[in-house]
């Protein structure tokens, strides 16, 4: 049993596997992307079957197999989705941060410590309901961006590095553009909404908290755009977020 290893994980998405198991899968800590088997898990006798459903941060025991490794032990660290399948805005942002966890990293077992963090991170806001799903889901996509190299310009020239401010956006350009390098189509933010993507990409919340609510609802579809353009298809969650600014408490 000398080649068991333990990891901390957030539960991606599940798929069946013959009559009663499941393949999972899950970001890690420290092995990044993990596809295992949890063989038995729907039975109803199964003893961590409900730990291992969507949203799940969870401390897991593995044994490497030959083409997928087998779930041995779980532990439930945060049930984030006990409070989040019964608020459909934050419970779709959520879908939406796993569904785009699980497409930056094309790659199982390698680290990524920072997207792992981002996960957990957003997820235990939206769990929290202390702050509107759509900004906190909007500041998850801005930094997994930044993770995945694709951070659009905000503070300059995307195309020539022309400090800004700069008064066009363009999401084949890579963001902000000046008169010079402006794509014909280029969309023309509000300096709010401008504002309010480098706050968000920075994690400034105090400026974020005093922007209104039509900047909000431009920068989370230049956001969106932005995202898809990168990952070449459009996110099968994102649409269904609800984009409805609502009170703290939910």
């Amino acid at each position: 049993m000398a080649n068991l290893y333990r990891d901390t994980g957030v539960v991606l998405r599940v798929q069946k596997l013959g009559e009663a198991d499941r393949i999972i899968t899950l970001l890690t800590q420290r092995h990044g992307k993990v596809r295992a088997v949890a063989k038995g898990v729907r039975r109803t006798s199964s003893r961590f079957g409900a730990r291992l459903e969507p949203f799940g941060h969870v401390d897991v025991q593995f044994y490497p197999g030959r083409s997928l490794d087998v779930i041995t032990q779980v532990e439930t660290l945060d049930a984030f989705g006990v409070v989040l399948v019964d608020d459909y805005q934050r419970y779709t942002a959520a879908c939406a941060v796993l569904e785009t966890a699980d497409r930056l990293t094309a790659e199982e077992g390698e680290p990524v410590v920072r997207l792992y963090l981002l996960v957990t991170g957003a997820l235990r806001a939206l769990a929290a309901k202390e702050r509107d799903a759509s900004l906190i889901l909007d500041a998850f996509l801005m930094r997994a961006m930044a993770f995945a190299g694709w951070a659009p310009a905000v503070d300059e020239c995307a195309r020539c590095g022309d400090p800004g401010p700069h008064k066009a956006f363009n999401v084949h350009a890579g963001g902000m553009v000046c008169p010079r390098c402006r794509p014909p189509g280029s969309a023309t933010p509000s300096a709010d909404t401008l504002r309010l993507l480098a706050a968000l990409l920075r994690g400034r919340w105090d400026v974020v908290d005093g922007i209104p609510a039509g900047a909000r609802r431009d920068a989370s579809g230049l956001v969106a755009a932005h995202l898809q353009w990168h990952l070449e298809r459009q996110l099968r969650s994102l649409p269904l977020v609800e984009r409805k600014a609502q009170p703290a408490d939910g």
